[in-house]
C-alpha cells in the first residue's frame, strides 16, 4: 500500500497545533511583525472554497478610536445577552472577560462576498451557504497558523454584523463572518476558558460520531479507538517532542 502522508514529525505539530489552539482574551501590547501576519494570511488565504471561489477578505484594524466604537457596542451586547441566563448563571457569565478588543494590537475582521464571481459557481447553487463555510475555513487556517507563531487569537461574536459594517464601512452585500482579537499573549491556557471554569462540560468524541445512520453508535473497532484516544489529537504513536524545546526524544 502506497501511502503520501506527511513524515511524522510534520503530522504531530499539525495535531499539536491543534490540540493547543485557544481562544484568547488576554493580550500583550506587543506590536505583531509584519511578516508573521503576512503568514498568517497566507495561511487563511489558502484555505479551501467552493468552487475555489476564495470569497473572504481581511480588513485589519488597528485605529484606536475605531475599535473604541466597536468595544462599546460589544458591552452594549454583552449586558443584553446576559438577561438570557439565570441569576446564577449571569453572574458567572459578567465575570468572564470575553474581548481584548483595546488590548490586542490589531483587530481583524474577515467578511464573506457571497456574490464574488456572479451566481455561477460551483457547488454553490444547492447551498449558498457554502461561501460563508468557505469563509470559516479561511478563520480556522488563520486562527492554526497564529498558535503556530505563538500568536493568541479570540473571536468576538457579541456584535451586529450591521454595526460592523456601520464603523468599518463594509458594502452592504458583504457579510462579516469573524471579528477577531490578534496578538502575543502571557501564555496559553492548557484548557479552554469555558472548560476550565465549569461553564461547559466537553462532550466525549464517541458521543458525537454516528454511524451509517444518525443516531447510530459507531462500529466496535471505531468505538474502542475513540475512547482509547478520549478526544486527544495530538497523541500519536511513535517518539514524543518535548512540549518547550521542540526537539523529538
Amino acid at each position: 500500500m502506497t501511502t503520501h502522508a506527511l513524515p511524522e514529525a510534520w503530522r504531530r505539530g499539525l495535531y499539536e497545533t491543534i490540540a493547543r489552539r485557544r481562544d484568547m482574551r488576554a493580550f500583550l501590547p506587543d506590536p505583531i511583525p509584519h511578516e508573521t501576519l503576512a503568514r498568517m494570511l497566507s495561511a487563511a488565504n489558502q484555505a479551501g472554497s467552493v468552487g475555489f471561489s476564495q470569497p473572504w477578505n481581511f480588513l485589519v484594524v488597528e485605529n484606536l478610536d475605531t475599535r473604541r466604537q466597536i468595544r462599546a457596542h460589544v458591552e452594549q451586547e454583552r449586558m443584553r445577552a446576559a438577561a438570557a441566563f439565570s441569576e446564577e448563571r449571569r453572574a458567572k457569565y459578567l465575570a468572564f472577560k470575553l474581548e481584548g478588543i483595546l488590548d490586542a494590537p490589531i483587530n481583524l475582521c474577515i467578511t464573506c462576498d457571497q456574490e464574488r464571481f456572479g451566481p455561477a459557481v460551483i457547488g454553490k447553487n444547492t447551498i449558498p451557504e457554502t461561501a460563508v463555510y468557505s469563509t470559516c475555513c479561511a478563520v480556522q487556517n488563520l486562527w492554526l497558523a497564529a498558535r503556530a507563531e505563538g500568536v493568541g487569537v479570540g473571536w468576538v461574536s457579541i456584535l451586529e454584523p450591521h454595526v460592523l459594517r456601520t464603523i468599518l464601512r463594509i458594502p452592504d452585500r458583504i457579510l462579516p463572518v469573524a471579528y477577531l482579537c490578534v496578538g502575543f499573549v502571557e501564555s496559553f491556557p492548557e484548557q479552554p476558558t469555558f472548560e476550565a471554569a465549569g461553564w461547559l462540560p466537553r462532550i466525549p468524541l464517541k458521543n458525537l460520531v454516528f454511524h451509517d445512520q444518525w443516531g447510530d453508535p459507531p462500529n466496535s473497532k471505531l468505538r474502542c479507538a475513540l475512547e482509547a484516544d478520549q478526544g486527544n489529537c495530538a497523541r500519536m504513536s511513535g517518539p514524543k517532542t518535548d512540549d518547550t524545546s521542540g526537539i523529538v526524544t
